[in-house]
């Protein structure tokens, strides 16, 4: 008898909800893994957002990316964004072999999801520092720790679209 896997579902299976994930992490622990959490809007996924994901996952055993909801990326960038919708970033964010957990949060901040998961390991960009993240003290509280990493120059989101505008 051959078995087959549904690779969307596979790849859907990874977008849950705080309960699921906090049940996810309880699991990793417990197997002695280390995880580590980073958030943004990933509203157009570039070059950019995989190198940092990818350096990222590369700290710890496991992954879990806090994703601004629609209501969240408009609060913060404003009406006209986000681009894609926040199932679409999801699913795209999800498919991503490195990343374990997709979760989406409403708030402008993941400080109440940090709080919630209490992860090992809190990472945000360069452009940060540490006593600027947003929960690197529930973290540090916790034993965890926090790092910076570096972004490749030149690639945003808000440079992509300012490239599509100037070209139509």
């Amino acid at each position: 008898m051959k078995i087959t896997v549904d690779k969307n579902e596979k790849m859907r299976s990874k977008i849950v909800g705080r309960e699921e994930a906090l049940g996810m992490l309880s699991i990793w622990h417990y197997m002695g893994l280390k995880v580590v959490f980073t958030n943004g809007c990933f509203d157009i996924l570039h070059k950019g957002h995989i190198d940092y994901l990818s350096k990222t996952a590369s700290i710890a055993d496991r992954m879990i990316v806090g994703l601004n909801s629609d209501k969240s990326v408009s609060d913060i960038k404003g009406p006209n964004r986000p681009i894609q919708d926040e199932r679409s970033r999801a699913e795209i964010m999800a498919s991503l072999f490195f990343v374990d957990a997709v979760v989406l949060f409403d708030e402008e901040t993941p400080y109440d999801l940090i709080n919630f998961l209490k992860p090992d390991i809190l990472v945000k960009g360069s452009d940060y520092t540490i006593d600027k993240i947003v929960g690197a003290d529930i973290v540090m509280a916790n034993g965890g720790s926090v790092e910076t990493m570096n972004f490749i120059d030149g690639y945003s989101t808000s440079n992509i679209i300012n490239k599509i505008k100037n070209t139509k």
